[in-house]
């Protein structure tokens, strides 16, 4: 808990940079501090009352020269001239960020920056996507054709007006540290994708987000194959191969296109597609646990059919047989019109 609290609160110092409105708010607090601890000092040290140390620390912080109220004791010239150097620099401060928020063309972006930041805290059960780069862009397009919900993580400052104007709920910084996966909300969301460019980071990604969340899915890119061990025993539930995936889909396009037509058709998903694949897992209690294949009603009721069923073992059965049971534990691999697929998963999740 104490390591957490010190990550979050390294992250909003970070953040504090790069908004003019935080840095604001941060020298406004100050200068406030400033003139507290001033005022006590004056009542302290001269015995002024309460309004006269308060004009004494307005006019000495502000540098206006209006005179002394009392006659300063030494120490009271030191404190004097401590609070002039330090006033004059927090003041000064405050005016120009100020300025910078008044003037500066970053403050609707500021605005916007934490409007974004508001949102991504109060997702739950959500994804998070680790890189932006051609399989990033391709694993968020499809998150939002299927409008679900999640948080991409990218280091690039220069993309995130473009985040801003597209409404992608997204947080700038290095997806391999602790706290940057904390302000994406890992230990609320219920997976992560580590796509980042090498495979090194994308084990630390892993390291780090299984360490901040036992339970988070994990699916992480790999280029190359000695670091596929590496992935798994850092924690990734699943690793996937583009380069061995591309390859094979190019043996099949040449050796059965009509094969890989079908396959397009249902993995290149797009808002308005007419075809896609689920899975359902059958729950303890569930209606569908204890039936046959033929007696689930899924293909009367869904117009879906059974592609395979991953038995409780895990064990892959291609095509089910008519007769075969639906064990308690199982996961369904359906195939049918999305929107049926939807309605079947919603209404069969536990």
């Amino acid at each position: 808990m104490l390591k957490r609290n010190l990550i979050i609160i390294q992250a909003f110092i970070r953040n504090s940079m790069y908004s003019p409105a935080r840095r604001f708010q941060l020298s406004l607090l100050g200068l406030v501090f400033l003139v507290i601890g001033a005022t006590i000092g004056y009542m302290a040290l001269e015995s002024m009352t309460l309004t006269d140390a308060l004009y004494m620390t307005v006019i000495t912080v502000t540098t206006v020269g209006f005179g002394e109220v009392v006659e300063l004791s030494p120490a009271g010239r030191v404190f004097t001239i401590i609070l002039i150097i330090l006033g004059v620099g927090v003041a000064t401060t405050a005016i120009s960020n100020a300025v910078g928020i008044v003037m500066g063309p970053r403050l609707w972006l500021s605005i916007r920056i934490q409007t974004m930041e508001r949102k991504v805290e109060q997702l739950k059960d959500h994804y998070i996507v680790c890189g932006y780069g051609r399989m990033g862009r391709q694993i968020v397009g499809d998150l939002m054709n299927r409008s679900e919900p999640y948080v991409l993580i990218d280091s690039n400052h220069d993309l995130e007006e473009a985040f801003l104007e597209r409404e992608m709920p997204h947080v700038i910084g290095n997806a391999t540290m602790d706290e940057t996966l904390i302000r994406a909300g890992v230990e609320r969301a219920k997976g992560l994708v580590a796509a980042l460019d090498t495979d090194p980071d994308n084990v630390m990604t892993v390291l780090s987000a299984r360490e901040l969340n036992p339970k988070l899915f994990i699916v992480a890119r790999v280029s190359r194959s000695e670091a596929e061990s590496k992935l798994r025993r850092a924690g990734a539930n699943r690793v996937v191969s583009p380069y061995e995936i591309g390859g094979h889909r190019i043996s099949l396009a040449l050796l059965r296109p009509s094969v890989n037509d079908f396959l397009d058709r249902i993995f290149h998903f797009q808002r308005g597609m007419d075809i896609d694949i689920g899975q359902l897992y059958v729950y303890e209690g569930s209606d569908l646990a204890g039936r046959t294949v033929a007696d689930s009603g899924l293909r009367k009721t869904y117009n879906i059919n059974i592609l395979a069923i991953q038995t409780p073992s895990r064990e892959i059965v291609i095509t089910p047989h008519i007769s075969t049971p639906i064990e308690v534990g199982s996961t369904l691999i359906v195939i049918g019109p999305p929107q049926y697929i939807y309605d079947l998963e919603k209404d069969y999740k536990a």
